[in-house]
């Protein structure tokens, strides 16, 4: 599922990151593209990919196993047997949960993926002088400079963002699935609403905690260049010297993504599911 996401994603994502790091250098979603294009290549696109499928594989992995676990936990907190179907605000409730654990693998890799991808633009804007090209000389840079809490700087931003975040993506793809299944089994719809409720949570999540995502990122990448202040002295910062609408730059790639990206990612998933459970239930 994370690897689907990623496949599909990493254009719009890379474009994300470079526009709310750096709202001025850019008009919009088709000269951030095409500015990439032509300064550095296809290839521009594609930039801490690696760190990006590192992130998501670590990430869903923990979430979707965690999010079993916190389904069993609602269940023992409203008192129903452990085989009960859960409401949709209840699934929405235990993918909030199962986040925080998620959040703690996200981090440090979202960290390198961040200033992979917007590292042109720094060099660009003079804050740095030599910039990295690889993974592993931001990861050696990262412990160099500041050791191994240093990939979790934007932590505390990365949680703001993940736990209220999942509550809304889970709960619009539930809410989504309940609406395409219409008295039937959930387990039973096809690809496409599969897709279009995969790609409505993810929707949600976006527009929920995009102001949040933009502060992260400003302190995952400007972190390079010295020390940055924290989430709210970030978030201050941003509103007093650039106003309200920097902290949504950014959102078109953001949204185009959210809905391809996660849309592949809820089907990988639970057709991947289907397919190991079939394979458990031969044994």
């Amino acid at each position: 599922g994370g690897t689907a996401c990623v496949v599909t994603g990493q254009p719009f994502d890379t474009a994300k990151v470079k526009m709310q790091t750096f709202p001025n250098m850019y008009k919009g979603l088709v000269d951030c593209f095409v500015k990439t294009y032509k300064q550095v290549g296809f290839r521009g696109f594609y930039k801490g990919t690696t760190p990006a499928l590192v992130a998501n594989i670590a990430e869903n992995s923990v979430l979707f196993m965690c999010y079993g676990f916190c389904q069993q936990i609602v269940r023992r907190i409203v008192g129903v047997d452990r085989k009960t179907k859960l409401s949709d605000l209840q699934n929405a409730a235990a993918g909030s949960f199962a986040s925080a654990f998620a959040t703690l693998v996200l981090c440090p890799t979202e960290l390198v993926k961040c200033r992979l991808q917007a590292m042109h633009e720094m060099q660009l804007s003079g804050k740095i002088i030599q910039g990295h090209t690889t993974v592993w000389s931001v990861v050696k840079g990262v412990i160099q400079k500041d050791g191994p809490l240093g990939f979790y700087r934007g932590l505390s931003s990365t949680l703001l963002r993940e736990v209220p975040g999942y509550f809304f993506f889970f709960g619009g793809y539930e809410l989504s699935r309940t609406f395409f299944a219409s008295g039937r089994s959930k387990d039973e719809l096809g690809p496409i609403p599969l897709l279009l409720s995969g790609g409505f949570g993810g929707s949600c999540l976006w527009i929920a905690v995009y102001p949040v995502d933009c502060v992260k990122s400003r302190i995952q990448v400007l972190s390079m260049a010295g020390k940055q202040a924290g989430f709210m002295g970030t978030f201050v910062t941003v509103v007093r010297t650039e106003g309200v609408l920097a902290l949504y730059s950014g959102l078109t790639p953001t949204m185009i993504r959210a809905f391809v990206a996660n849309g592949a990612l809820f089907l990988a998933y639970e057709y991947s599911r289907k397919l190991m459970m079939k394979q458990i239930d031969s044994y």
